[in-house]
């Protein structure tokens, strides 16, 4: 599995502020996530490979999403490529997370399997203010996007966009299906 490791520094400058709005010590959060006290100020002071395990047992004892340790939550269209964007790897390395888009607070969501064929695209009208859609390509491949602002996306692609403007999806081979979030604020 290739990786694009997350910078560290980002990592530790993220744990060290959000345990420091907890008012919790290095001792402590290290005490209720399982793991030596030393290992977490080597984290903070921007030092280590942590796992995937040790970066969720932290932000379980913080109360802060796994994504925010990798990624700021942002409202702009976005591509993530198949083997592109911020990895961790399990301490087995037999599996690894890419973060593809932080859930900013206060956000509601709806889930859709979309089942598209080439033909005529699938234009949207805009959505209510605010509405974001986040798309990730399963099989085959799709033009989508704003219009205007469209992207040819391949299996395994992502992308993010304002749905509250018009867009559309395309289907550019036979079969192309995509999983497709519909965020609402």
């Amino acid at each position: 599995m290739s990786a694009n490791h997350p910078p560290i520094a980002e990592i530790a400058a993220k744990l060290k502020s959000e345990r420091q709005k907890t008012g919790l010590s290095i001792a402590e959060v290290a005490r209720r996530a399982n793991i030596a006290k030393s290992t977490l100020s080597l984290l903070e002071n921007g030092s280590g490979n942590p796992s995937i395990e040790t970066l969720w047992a932290i932000c379980v004892v913080l109360d802060i999403p796994f994504s925010r340790l990798l990624e700021e939550p942002k409202q702009v269209t976005k591509v993530v490529r198949y083997g592109e964007g911020m990895t961790v790897v399990s301490q087995s390395e037999n599996y690894q997370a890419t973060l593809l888009a932080a859930c900013p607070p206060n956000v509601s969501r709806d889930i859709y399997q979309v089942e598209a064929r080439p033909g005529q695209p699938h234009i949207s009208a805009a959505h209510n203010i605010g509405v974001v859609e986040h798309v990730l390509i399963t099989r085959g491949r799709a033009r989508l996007g704003p219009i205007g602002e469209e992207y040819e996306l391949k299996q395994g692609d992502y992308m993010v966009y304002a749905a509250d403007q018009p867009h559309i999806f395309e289907a550019l081979e036979e079969e192309t299906s995509a999983m497709l979030v519909s965020e609402y604020h």
